[in-house]
């Protein structure tokens, strides 16, 4: 009965896999393994932030974050907050 249960278990086990790669994309799921990519950076605490620019929410205007003379701090937040 042990036998039979796990290989229903690795039977389903390989379909989800299979769901998965086959909605994603095997190019996608290859991309996830390889994604970690980061590096140390160079920005040392009192640096001056770099100059980025984004696109606005529109999609249609680039914001630049250092341009413009501003009256408070600038506060980025990337995250979910549903």
């Amino acid at each position: 009965m042990l036998k039979v249960a796990l290989l229903v278990l690795g039977g389903l086990a390989v379909v989800a896999a299979s769901v998965f790669v086959i909605s994603v994309g095997p190019r996608n799921v290859i991309g996830m393994l390889r994604y970690d990519t980061r590096h140390e950076g160079k920005l040392k605490v009192g640096d001056r932030a770099p100059d980025v620019t984004l696109v606005s929410l529109d999609g249609r205007q680039p914001v630049p974050l250092l341009g413009g003379k501003r009256e408070r701090p600038l506060v980025l937040v990337f995250g979910s907050f549903t």
